[in-house]
C-alpha cells in the first residue's frame, strides 16, 4: 500500500481507536473501532477484520502516513503482516482522543464526587451533601483528578483537601457498631473500647456481659477489631449496624 502524500487524499478514519506500540525506536499505530480492542483482548472478538479498519500498519493513523516495510522487518522480524497487527493490538497501548479524554475526566470527577459525598456528611446535621455541592466544593479547593487511577483511590485525598481548602463543612460519616463482651473481658478492655467512640448510644452492664453501641470514626474499626481478635481469642462479638450518614442532629 502506496504511502498517501496529499491531504486531500487522505482517508478520513470516523470512530476511531488508534492504538499505539514504540519498538526498535520507532512508532507503530493501528486504526480499530472503538469498543474492539478492549472485546479483542478479553476474547469476545476472534475476528480481527471485525477489530481493524484498515488492514495495515501506520507511523501515524491521523496523517496517513503508512510504516515502511523495512522498520516493520527490523522492529518485528521477518513476520506476517497479520501477526506484527495482533502483536501491536495485544501489547500497544489505546491512545484517547482530546474530547473522549475530557468525557472520561467529566465521569471520574462525578464518581469520585458520588463517593465523597456517600462517605461524608455535614458536621452540623450529619447529613450527607448533594453530589453537586461535593463538586463545587472540589472545583474550589482546586482538586486535580488524576485519570490513572480509579475513583475509588481519590477519595481519601479528596476530603483531606477538601476539608483544608474549601469552605464546605465535611467530616466522614461515622460508623454506627455495637460491641458485646463476656463481663471478664469488658472488665478489661471496656475503657479502651470506649475511648475509640466518638458517641456512646447505649451502653449496658448485665450479670454476664457488657453491650455497647457507639459511633465510631471508620477508622477505628480496624483499631477495636484487632484488640478484641488480641485479647478476647473469639469471645467478644463486633458487628457494624450502618454508617451514620443519615442520622438525625442527635447524632452530632
Amino acid at each position: 500500500m502506496p504511502q498517501i502524500q496529499q491531504p486531500s487524499n487522505q482517508i478520513k478514519l470516523t470512530n476511531v481507536s488508534v492504538v499505539r506500540l514504540k519498538k526498535g525506536g520507532k512508532r507503530f499505530e493501528i486504526a480499530c473501532y472503538k469498543n474492539k480492542v478492549q472485546e479483542w483482548r478479553t476474547g469476545v472478538e476472534t475476528n480481527l477484520d471485525d477489530v481493524l479498519q484498515i488492514n495495515n500498519v501506520f507511523t501515524n493513523v491521523s496523517k496517513g502516513e503508512v510504516a515502511k516495510h523495512g522498520d516493520l522487518q527490523k522492529a518485528f522480524g521477518k513476520i506476517q503482516l497479520s501477526d506484527v497487527v495482533k502483536e501491536i493490538l495485544n501489547k500497544g497501548e489505546v491512545q484517547v482522543g482530546e474530547k473522549e479524554r475530557d468525557h472520561d475526566l467529566v465521569s471520574l470527577r462525578k464518581e469520585i464526587a458520588t463517593l465523597v459525598a456517600e462517605k461524608c456528611v455535614d458536621p452540623a446535621t450529619q447529613r450527607p451533601y448533594p453530589v453537586g455541592m461535593v463538586e463545587k466544593a472540589m472545583a474550589e479547593a482546586g482538586y486535580s483528578i488524576k485519570q490513572n487511577k480509579n475513583a475509588k483511590s481519590q477519595v481519601s485525598e479528596c476530603i483531606k483537601l477538601l476539608q483544608s481548602d474549601s469552605n464546605l463543612p465535611i467530616q466522614r460519616a461515622r460508623m454506627r457498631i455495637k460491641v458485646s463482651l463476656p463481663i471478664a473481658d469488658a472488665d478489661k478492655l471496656r475503657q479502651k473500647i470506649l475511648e475509640s467512640a466518638e458517641k456512646v448510644e447505649q451502653n449496658e452492664t448485665r450479670e454476664t456481659d457488657w453491650e455497647s453501641t457507639m459511633l465510631i470514626d471508620p477508622g477505628q474499626f480496624r483499631v477495636i477489631n484487632e484488640l478484641l481478635q488480641k485479647e478476647c481469642k473469639g469471645r467478644g462479638r463486633l458487628e457494624t449496624l450502618a454508617f451514620a450518614a443519615t442520622a438525625g442532629p442527635s447524632a452530632s
